[in-house]
Parts: C-alpha cells; sequence; structure tokens
C-alpha cells in the first residue's frame, strides 16, 4: 500500500487529501519522500515496541492487551517511586502537581492579574459558592479563602450558563494592562471543596481542570478505583502546564499586537475553542491548514473537519506531556517510561479474532485513557490521529515553525501554505 493511502486509511480520508496536502507542504518547504519517511518511521517504532512487548501475535487485540499491561504495570512502578499509598488523597495530588511542574519546565506565563479577578468576584459573586461555605457575601469569601481555589470552585460549584453569560463575560472589559507575568499556579482542593464537587467528577474519570486565563490547574482529589490513576494524573496535568503555557504565549502575543478593543476579543475567541465551520473553495484544498484547537472527535467522530488537512495544538499538548514522561523516565531508568517515547503519531490496522483490520493506537494517551475507561469497553483513538496530521505538517515545517505558525495565525483559524 502506497504511503499516501496507508495514511489517509488511518486517518479515515480520502487519499487525494493526503496527497494533495504534501504536494502543496512539499512546495512550500522544498522537502521530499516525507510521507514514505513517516510510514517507515511508525513501521520502525511498532516493531520495536512489540519486541519490547515480546509480543509475537500480531491480532489487534493481543497488541491492544500487551500494551494496557504496559500501562498497568508503568502505573505501578510510578506509584511506588511517588511513594503514594492513595493519589486520590490532598497530598497524593500536591505531589503530583508539584512534580509535574518541575518536569514540564514550563516558565512564567502573562495572565489575569489577581486585583482583577477578585473585581469580577465582588461584581459577580458566586452565590452557589458563599451559601455552600456559609459566607455572608463575596468579601467575607475573599477576606477567608484562597482566590485560586475559589477561582477552581467556579467551575463545578456554579451554573454553567450563569458562569459563561454573566461571569466570564466580564473578560469583554479586560486590556492588556490588566495581565501581568507570574508564575502558573496549581491547586489540589481540600475536603470542603471536594464534598461540593461530587457531581463535577461523578462517573466522568476527569478531576483536573484549569482557567487559562488566570493560568490555574487544579486537581479535586477524587478516588475512581480504576487502575492506571496515576499515570492519568501526572499526563493530565502535564498536558494542562504545557496548555496553559500555550495560551499565555497566544495572550502575550494579542497584547502586544492588538489595541485595547480588540485584545478583549481576541482573548475571548481563544477562550471559547473557535474552530472555522466553513469549507476551503476546492482549489485552496491543502493550502489552508486548519488550526483545529478542540478534540471534535470527542463531540462527533464523523465532523467533516476531522478529515480535511489541519494542525491540532492540543495533541501538541499532548505529545510535550509525553516527552515529559520520556525524560522521566531517563531520569529514573527502572520506571522504563522511555517507551512512550516519540509514539504519540504510532499506530497501524491489524487484524481482529474474525480477521477484520482493527485500528491499534500506541500513543500513551489514548493507551491510558482506553485503561482508565476499560470497565466501559472504551477505547481511544482520536489522539493518535490528531497527532498524525500534526506529525505531517511538523515534517515539513519542522516543530518550531509550526508552533510558530500555529500562534501567529490562531486568530484567522488556519495557516496558508
Amino acid at each position: 500500500m502506497e504511503p499516501n493511502e496507508k495514511i489517509a486509511k488511518i486517518l479515515r480520508t480520502d487519499k487525494d487529501f493526503v496527497s494533495v496536502a504534501a504536494e502543496r507542504l512539499k512546495s512550500a518547504a522544498g522537502r521530499d519522500g516525507v510521507l514514505e519517511r513517516i510510514m517507515k518511521e511508525n513501521e520502525k517504532a511498532m516493531s520495536a515496541r512489540l519486541k519490547i512487548l515480546n509480543s509475537s501475535s500480531t491480532s489487534a487485540e493481543a497488541i491492544y492487551l500487551s500494551l494496557i499491561d504496559k500501562i498497568r504495570a508503568d502505573d505501578r512502578k510510578l506509584s511506588e517511586h511517588f511513594m503514594l499509598r492513595n493519589v486520590s488523597t490532598e497530598e497524593g495530588s500536591r505531589t503530583i502537581l508539584n512534580f509535574a511542574k518541575e518536569l514540564s519546565q514550563v516558565g512564567k506565563g502573562f495572565f489575569l492579574k489577581q486585583e482583577r479577578a477578585r473585581e469580577f468576584i465582588l461584581k459577580e459573586p458566586p452565590k452557589n459558592i458563599i451559601k455552600a461555605l456559609g459566607y455572608k457575601n463575596a468579601e467575607e469569601l475573599l477576606d477567608k479563602e484562597d482566590l485560586f481555589e475559589a477561582y477552581s470552585a467556579l467551575r463545578f460549584m456554579e451554573d454553567r450558563d450563569w458562569l459563561n453569560n454573566v461571569f466570564f463575560k466580564q473578560l469583554e472589559s479586560v486590556a492588556p494592562g490588566d495581565f501581568e507575568e507570574r508564575e502558573i499556579e496549581t491547586r489540589a482542593l481540600g475536603e470542603k471543596w471536594q464534598k461540593a464537587a461530587k457531581n463535577f467528577v461523578k462517573k466522568k474519570y476527569h478531576n483536573v481542570s484549569h482557567l487559562k486565563e488566570l493560568g490555574l490547574i487544579f486537581v479535586i482529589p477524587e478516588k475512581f478505583d480504576v487502575p492506571g490513576e496515576v499515570i492519568r494524573l501526572l499526563t493530565l496535568v502535564l498536558h494542562y502546564l504545557h496548555e496553559v503555557s500555550f495560551y499565555s504565549d497566544l495572550f502575550r502575543l494579542y497584547a502586544g499586537a492588538a489595541k485595547d478593543h480588540t485584545f478583549a476579543q481576541k482573548l475571548i475567541a481563544a477562550l471559547r475553542g473557535d474552530v472555522l465551520d466553513r469549507r476551503f473553495p476546492e482549489e485552496q484544498r491543502g493550502r489552508k491548514w486548519m488550526i483545529v484547537q478542540r478534540y471534535l472527535a470527542k463531540e462527533d467522530l464523523y465532523d467533516w473537519r476531522l478529515f480535511e488537512p489541519h494542525v491540532n495544538p492540543e495533541a501538541i499538548h499532548w505529545t510535550k506531556a509525553e516527552d515529559d514522561v520520556a525524560r522521566l523516565g531517563e531520569r529514573f531508568g527502572k520506571l522504563e517510561l522511555g517507551f512512550w517515547h516519540d509514539l504519540d503519531f504510532v499506530g497501524d490496522y491489524f487484524p481482529d479474532a474474525s480477521g477484520v483490520e482493527v485500528l491499534v493506537s500506541f500513543n500513551l494517551i489514548d493507551t491510558v485513557m482506553s485503561l482508565v475507561q476499560e470497565r466501559d469497553m472504551v477505547k481511544y483513538l482520536y489522539h493518535h490521529q490528531e497527532a498524525l496530521w500534526n506529525k505531517i505538517f511538523m515534517e515539513y515545517m519542522g516543530k518550531e515553525k509550526t508552533e510558530e505558525l500555529i500562534i501567529k495565525n490562531f486568530d484567522q483559524g488556519f495557516i496558508k501554505i
């Protein structure tokens, strides 16, 4: 099978889309044979990992289960390394947060000033939080509670419509001067917040969230009683650290280039996760690569934008998280985490028990999430597929140039080749 056909099959798209996009990139970058190299790298990576796993079977199920077993083993080793008896405690979550921040090596960011954040709460008091904690008003809340913990609670204690249409509507008034350079803040929420968060994390396996504009990542310590909890939490926090850092670069760019009234508009569009929803004319296919800043496959597996040439910054944040995990493996060889290095785009079709070809992802995040939701028979693939779109673009344009182009063109939603 030709490289463009194999890649198209993995991406569930038309081989002509891949060929045309590759030709456009080839003309722009002057690099040839890229698709062939990607597929050879893919084959080499799979072969090497299957050898490590001692997997002689080429069945989809056997390979998938071998990868799942590897994650189980890695999770146990990480638990021992961090000396975690229980990652679901406030102390355990804080241990992961602190280690992830050190490991990620993200620097300072450009975030909303704390005094401005306080003004938002005073102007639009979060009534549910105030009532739940027994305070009289917003002033008492801010006097007695940590500002970043109060902001974390907005995500799970306040009504979504009020949050988006009233509280965060205040962002329409911000200007570059309302932002400052400071460290990313992390919080592991204590018992009083945990009780209030029960509905937020119920059946979601997702107790980590963030506020990009505030430079905040928080964990609600919660025991899901599923395997893979440590590596899931570590990779999620690493991902959010890189994501928050990425958006900080955007905010800084907007502050330097935009006038005060356009800064807020661009900021809100970025936070909203806007993605173009119009097709390019046929003659522009491959000349314009969409910037898809969300995992659209989580919302609709057949969203047409998934099958058009695009780059996904979300997948870049995950790749950086995987690189961090691999670097941890280099520091502590006994963890054997180097196995997952450069596997973000790796995967292929293998026959199942009935002979039907099934796509197997070697992507660390897909495997972690599949393990965590194994009891629900959920198998993840979309991190791998989005990483492959990124891989194609990066192999032509380079990693650093790709990120530079994404940030530069983020507000218009596409990169012109």
